[in-house]
């Protein structure tokens, strides 16, 4: 019993205790219960002594005898297994704790805790670190002998346990007091307790995680602090004594996984508590102990110069086995490590072995690939503190140390080398395609590339910035993440790098990831355009955006014939797959020809007009191509107009027109299809009134005013059809004789004529020559009817027939669009009389639009085709020989347009051959003529061209010449229509002796 009794406190407890007794025993009462206790057997009975009576025992001793602590606590220990098993007992079977043994036993466990509360109360700094002990190793014990047990729930069900034990009156009792003595121990020695419940949780875990989980969210603050203390102190003891690698030291902890358990449990409700504490201990790990400021407790970790240096370490493997609670800290972590954190962070570890060093920072590589959220700012830091310093921009911030940047590069590169493992040792090496699809892969899921498929556009944005060493790192991140995230991913990088691209430079990035990513992915170039066509229809892109990745796109496929001359094989060979690509969605990208932006039209025509079309199309697309190609062709020369008036560089519209000129003729030379579509679509485009101006035309109306604007013309509140309604003229004698000439409003008088807005000349002239350029080059480039080339290649291509004839027959329904095609032979001069309307107005479109001139020699030498045009030609020639007519000018000079039409009308005429050389060379003396010498040679024109109709079957075609040709002596004499000529050259031989010789027989 010497044992029992020995103990330093004992005179302490027995003086503070000794009046809590209810009833004092005597020396003998007390020498009977110290043997009833002992041996099991009541003294004066002599019978052996059952649970309960034997409980009542050491209860009274523990009162009156606090020396034999020990012996009691251990004896308990069995009272308290009794009840706990007679509790799950009772749940098996009947499933209600309320039994009579459980019941017997609990008035005894309440007074065993009675008892305890009220020592430690009284005398904690005696009794609280012994009950607590107590206390928490047997709910250890409790804890893992009856987790099998039928009613007990699996250790991962927190809430359940903690609902099952609380419910049990011992297992709540031993919490309770564990409880208390914590709030004992708080002020003077919280680390014993702590230390217990440690000790206890590596020997019970995880049946034992409920007591933490309970006893933490009690003491959050407390727990959470002395937890990581503890499990400091324990780390670096383990590692003084075993110098091995890092990650496998921390297998050998035994506390450090309890440490990463309790942490877990709190977590769910105290992860604010948890992250500021793990920074905590960061920040005070790096900050020098200041002994004039003592700590909160003199076994604190921050005054030991060993455990700060392991804090770092320490800090690591926590992050390492518990992704939690590094994902926790991260983003913290990396706004905390600016340039002053880092350098006492480097003075710290240069104390450090190299190879613990290397292990550290390949825990620091496995921890970054692992987390699930941050990678991306924990990767712009890497990256920004390992680049040069000649390169990075920080601001006012100042720049790191050397040493640290170094590091950084380091762990940059390692990190680079552990994902690239990863990435390539996750599968069998199956070969990735666009077509099956990564989820049909077993592969494993690597956390910071995960993250990081959300960040490709900030990752190609800075990659393109070409800063070096690391534009070099990021390429090779997107690398990797393409080929990790599968072909979406790998679309959506080439992609982005072909839209964010702003120079070859810039561009040859996309090169080199498509020449890395081709060896493990097959069609990677058509799903990239593919994804950039959805972009252009979900309208993702903004204006600039699309601007750049067409130029790009056309960059590219321009860079072929570069290529193809040097041996970038692999560069070729993705620009023509660029080219294939594009072709197939040309529909696509059609519509861009008339998009709002300047820009981007252009970029649209620049690309359009490089690629390569496709093999087959639907009429469909065809004809909205050449729509889009034509409006577009308008737009161009109008913008480039206004670039002269502004005063603007005219060279970015110059090479729109240039570009748009290209991709009419690569459209017409299509197919026949796209040809007569784009040459009906020009001249019709050519005579619009929104075009007119550009061809120096101008919109008037049958009296030959020009239209004024809508905001210029006066609003006279009267209408011509109101006022003919009044006179009962409602019959339509529209071609007749009698058809009515409204030169103004009835009651207001004659209309007001608006000056006309008089063009540039220099641009009007460049617009016409552009345009005529456009046609001729569509009409040359056919190939209807098997038309040959001609045999001297120095020799321009002749008009194809067909393509003219589209021309004529698009002309003559703009022009007069009521003349039907079939009005090909030419009515005497008196059937003029019948056509005095239809003349007219021809005739005004002809003032009204000079292009038509030019349009007509375009037919003209596409022979036949000018015999389309006979019915204008024959009211052009009308309304001329009816002005020289009734001319009273002295020399036809005196009536310059006219005088003008006139030559140009004989010369097409004679250029298309339906006019003999003799005759169609009268033009060459109107000049020189009066307006009446003048109708006498057109009057002959009249009559040759009525005796001899201009009739596409009087022409055959040459081979030699490639061209259909006119044999003028297969219809007759040509003589008497040429004595009126002969005699006004007979009249005037002072002024026209040199023209003879051109109209000799």
């Amino acid at each position: 019993m010497s044992v029992v009794f020995d103990g330093s406190p004992l005179k302490a407890m027995q003086s503070s205790h000794s009046h809590t007794a209810r009833t004092a025993l005597s020396a003998q009462e007390l020498s009977q219960e110290i043997k009833s206790f002992i041996s099991g057997v009541d003294a004066l009975q002599g019978r052996k002594l059952s649970v309960r009576e034997h409980a009542r025992c050491a209860v009274r001793l523990l009162r009156s005898v606090p020396a034999c602590r020990g012996a009691v606590l251990e004896h308990l220990r069995g009272v308290y297994d009794e009840h706990v098993s007679t509790f799950l007992h009772n749940l098996e079977t009947e499933g209600n704790a309320s039994s009579g043994a459980s019941s017997n036993l609990e008035d005894i466990i309440q007074e065993v805790h009675g008892v305890l509360s009220e020592f430690i109360r009284l005398n904690p700094r005696a009794w609280a670190p012994l009950v607590s002990t107590w206390a928490v190793d047997l709910l250890g014990q409790l804890s893992s002998k009856h987790a099998g047990r039928r009613v007990a729930p699996h250790s991962s069900s927190l809430n359940e346990l903690l609902q099952l034990w609380m419910s049990c009156a011992a297992t709540r009792s031993l919490m309770e007091a564990y409880s208390q003595c914590l709030a004992a121990m708080l002020a003077w020695c919280p680390d014993a307790c702590v230390d217990a419940l440690l000790d206890t949780s590596v020997k019970h875990s995880p049946h034992f995680d409920w007591v933490v989980a309970h006893i933490g969210s009690a003491f959050p603050g407390t727990i959470i602090s002395r937890v990581l203390a503890c499990g400091l102190k324990d780390f670096c003891s383990h590692g003084g004594k075993d110098q091995g690698l890092l990650v496998e030291k921390g297998s050998r902890v035994p506390k450090i996984g309890s440490v990463v358990g309790i942490l877990g449990h709190l977590a769910a409700h105290h992860s604010d508590s948890i992250r500021k504490e793990l920074l905590r201990m960061f920040q005070e790990s790096l900050t020098p102990s200041t002994p004039l400021s003592p700590t909160s407790s003199s076994t604190s970790w921050e005054a030991s110069p060993q455990l700060r240096r392991a804090a770092v370490p320490f800090l690591l493997q926590l992050a390492a086995m518990s992704p939690n609670l590094f994902g926790a800290v991260s983003s913290e972590l990396v706004e905390m490590l600016r340039p002053p954190v880092l350098l006492q962070l480097q003075a710290l570890l240069q104390g450090l072995p190299r190879e613990e060093l290397d292990n550290m920072l390949g825990l620091a590589v496995h921890l970054i690939s692992q987390s699930p959220t941050g990678g991306a700012r924990v990767l712009k830091f890497l990256a920004d503190t390992a680049t040069p310093a000649s390169v990075i921009i920080s601001g006012p911030t100042p720049s790191p140390h050397e040493g640290v940047r170094e590091g950084c590069d380091r762990l940059l590169q390692m990190l680079l080398l552990h994902l690239h493992k990863l990435v390539f040792n996750r599968s069998d090496g199956a070969e990735v395609s666009p077509l099956s699809s990564a989820s049909s892969q077993p592969q494993r899921v690597t956390p910071f590339l995960e993250e990081l498929r959300s960040h490709v556009g900030q990752l190609c944005a800075e990659t393109l910035r070409l800063e070096r060493k690391r534009h070099l790192w990021l390429h090779q991140l997107l690398c990797l993440l393409s080929v990790y995230g599968g072909p979406s991913v790998a679309t959506e990088t080439l992609c982005q790098l072909l839209t964010q691209a702003r120079n070859p430079e810039e561009l040859a990035l996309a090169w080199q990831l498509h020449t890395t990513l081709s060896s493990c992915m097959a069609g990677l170039i058509p799903a990239a355009v593919a994804h950039c066509v959805a972009q252009i229809h979900t309208h993702t892109l903004g204006p600039r955006q699309l601007r750049q990745l067409l130029l790009n796109l056309a960059a590219a496929i321009q860079s072929q014939d570069e290529e193809r001359k040097g041996a970038a094989g692999a560069h070729f060979s993705m620009a023509v797959q660029i080219g294939s690509a594009i072709s197939g969605h040309l529909h696509d990208f059609g519509p861009l020809l008339l998009h709002g932006d300047s820009a981007v039209s252009h970029a649209a025509v620049r690309l359009l007009s490089c690629s390569p079309l496709p093999r087959t199309s639907s009429p469909a697309h065809l004809l909205l191509l050449s729509r889009a190609a034509v409006t577009h062709f308008f737009l161009a020369l109008r913008r480039r107009g206004d670039a002269k008036k502004v005063g603007r560089d005219v060279g970015q519209t110059g090479e729109a027109v240039s570009c748009s000129v290209l991709l009419l003729s690569r459209f017409a030379a299509y197919s026949t299809l796209t040809l007569k579509a784009i040459l009906q679509q020009l001249v019709e485009g050519a005579l619009h009134k929104g075009n007119a101006d550009l061809f120096g035309g101008q919109i008037a109306d049958m009296s030959g005013a020009p239209v004024a604007s809508p905001s210029v013309s006066p609003d006279l509140g009267a209408s011509l059809l109101d006022i003919n309604c009044r006179f009962g003229t409602t019959v339509n004698f529209s071609g007749s004789v009698w058809s009515v000439f409204h030169a103004g409003v009835i009651g207001k008088g004659l209309k007001v004529r608006t000056a006309a807005n008089l063009p540039d000349p220099s641009a009007v002239i460049q617009n016409i020559q552009t345009l005529l350029a456009v046609i001729v080059q569509c009409c040359s480039s056919s190939s209807f009817n098997g038309s040959q080339s001609p045999s001297d290649p120095d020799e321009p291509q002749p008009i194809n027939a067909e393509a003219a004839k589209v021309v004529a027959v698009t002309l003559v329904e703009n022009v007069c669009p009521d003349v039907a095609n079939g009005e090909l032979s030419w009515p005497p001069e008196e059937h003029a009389r019948t056509t005095v309307e239809r003349d007219i107005y021809i005739r005004r479109c002809f003032e009204a639009h000079p292009i038509l001139f030019p349009l007509l020699q375009v037919v003209a030498a596409g022979r036949p085709a000018l015999c389309y045009c006979s019915a204008v030609l024959r009211g052009l020639l009308a309304t001329l020989l009816s002005h020289w007519e009734g001319s009273r000018d002295a020399l036809s000079t005196d009536s310059p347009w006219h005088l003008q039409a006139s030559c140009l009308l004989v010369s097409c005429m004679g250029e298309g051959q339906l006019l003999p050389p003799v005759l169609a060379n009268v033009h060459e003396a109107f000049a020189h003529l009066t307006p009446f010498e003048v109708r006498l040679l057109l009057l002959a024109v009249w009559e040759y061209v009525r005796g001899n109709g201009p009739l596409p079957q009087k022409f055959v075609f040459s081979s030699d010449k490639c061209m259909f040709c006119r044999d003028f002596s297969r219809d007759g004499d040509v003589s008497r229509y040429v004595a009126p000529i002969h005699s006004v050259l007979h009249k005037n031989i002072d002024r026209l002796g040199h023209l003879c010789w051109r109209f000799q027989l």
